[in-house]
């Protein structure tokens, strides 16, 4: 089943039908349906898929001529080609007169064992496939690699991709897709634990229950999924222990700088580098109040869904699941702290349907994110769970996420309206109230013209 990535195909679709030669780099990190998309959009066209391998020259060379030999005779040969260059010049003969996909997936494994390999496409692009009919696709799961050594300036590649795609985790509405007899709660909590990341979604059955799944597919010593943060960390990063050790300080609420050192023990600037490897990775992000990008207090938090759902609940729960009593103890262990656990997965998703789904902004949205700050008056910290702003930073949205059981009231109103006045960078507000449960029949009564109540349900109304 192939659920959601229609922009992408019909970028896809549309470059493979301009004949000329076309190149597009895809890239994202590892899961998140890079191949599967490739596949999708081959479906029942002529295509070389070449998977690199992490292995030697010589091993890469004989993949890809087997590649090459059975897209051109549809049955597999044992002949090898004698250099990478026969064999690019065999795919020039094949897409002179056809159109035909070269596929080149995980490209920085070739790129290892074949240091040159850069320049040698560089030469065919710019004097061998120019005037043939090929469609190249680059794809990639190393971040830095694709973006230093593909897309960066320096890179012999660099200016000659026509189209390039950072393949994301979907968004909480495609995510919810993969279960469609869930309620909105119950898919609002998959796309909370899994990110949006398609491996992990298809390790769920929608035929069961969000506790059954959980049980059998994290929750169990011997899933897949359970030692997926541990097994991702050692796969990409050369000390996995002190990586470990700064996300478990930001999973326990340690987000400054200062405080995440302290924790595991780290000079700040070694520290930080170590979080720009994880960010690179696109597992921690760094955020400034929306407002203020260029703060020097920023704050650190986990952005992949999965991890920081893995590090909330299994290491305090690991006795448990060893042990195999984790089913005895999941509602007090697990099911009485989804709702917390869900509150930043909650702003993600509302600033996500703003950004995406909404289609009654009153502007188009510039930039947006969160804010914090003294209140001058007070001498307390305000904070806001969304602030968009407009392109001309005129106008702004103050937005407030609630996702709890209680209805939402008036009090929730007067409150933003107060930190937007504390904040004071707009001429003109709007207010937004997001809330899981509802709001009381005070505020819904509360006709005011810049304010607007947003329940779940409406997140998923399309």
């Amino acid at each position: 089943m192939f659920i959601g990535r229609e922009q992408e195909l019909k970028k896809l679709n549309k470059m493979y039908q301009s004949s000329k030669l076309e190149v597009a780099v895809i890239y994202g990190r590892r899961r998140v349906g890079k191949t599967t998309l490739i596949n999708e959009f081959c479906k029942d066209k002529k295509t070389i898929f070449f998977a690199s391998l992490e292995s030697s020259v010589e091993q890469n060379l004989e993949s890809l001529s087997n590649a090459i030999n059975y897209a051109d005779t549809g049955i597999s040969s044992n002949a090898i080609y004698k250099s990478f260059s026969d064999a690019f010049d065999k795919i020039k003969e094949m897409a002179s007169s056809e159109r035909l996909i070269f596929v080149i997936d995980e490209f920085q494994y070739l790129a290892q064992a074949e240091l040159s390999i850069s320049s040698l496409l560089q030469n065919y692009l710019d004097h061998h496939f120019k005037n043939t009919k090929l469609f190249l696709i680059i794809c990639g799961s190393s971040m830095r690699f694709m973006e230093n050594q593909v897309l960066r300036y320096q890179s012999p590649l660099y200016g000659r991709c026509t189209a390039q795609f950072k393949i994301m985790p979907f968004d909480y509405f495609d995510t919810g897709k993969w279960f469609p007899k869930y309620s909105y709660e119950d898919k609002a909590v998959m796309y909370g634990i899994t990110g949006g990341i398609p491996m992990y979604l298809e390790q769920f059955s929608p035929e069961k229950n969000v506790k059954e799944n959980l049980l059998d597919c994290i929750f169990d010593k011997n899933a897949m999924l359970f030692e997926e943060p541990s097994n991702l960390l050692k796969q990409e990063l050369r000390e996995p222990a002190t990586y470990n050790a700064i996300i478990t300080a930001i999973a326990s609420g340690k987000t400054k700088l200062s405080e995440i050192s302290s924790t595991v023990g780290l000079e700040t600037g070694l520290c930080s580098k170590y979080i720009t490897n994880l960010i690179s990775l696109g597992i921690l992000k760094k955020e400034t109040p929306v407002t203020d990008p260029n703060s020097k207090r920023p704050i650190y938090l986990i952005e992949d869904f999965f991890f920081r759902f893995w590090y909330t609940f299994i290491p305090n729960n690991m006795a448990a699941i060893l042990s195999g009593r984790i089913r005895q103890a999941y509602k007090e262990s697990i099911e009485s702290r989804l709702s917390d656990y869900m509150g930043l997965v909650f702003e993600k998703m509302c600033k996500d349907f703003m950004l995406f789904h909404d289609e009654n902004l009153p502007f188009i949205i510039g930039e947006i994110g969160q804010w914090w700050g003294a209140d001058s008056k007070t001498k307390k910290q305000v904070q806001i769970d969304i602030v968009a702003a407009s392109i001309n930073k005129q106008e702004g949205v103050i937005g407030s996420c609630k996702y709890c059981n209680k209805l939402i009231g008036e009090d929730d109103l007067k409150l933003i309206q107060a930190y937007a006045q504390t904040m004071n960078r707009f001429d003109r507000c709007y207010y937004f109230l997001f809330s899981k449960s509802g709001f009381t029949s005070s505020l819904k009564k509360c006709h005011q013209p810049d304010v607007r109540l947003i329940t779940l349900s409406d997140l998923y109304s399309k």
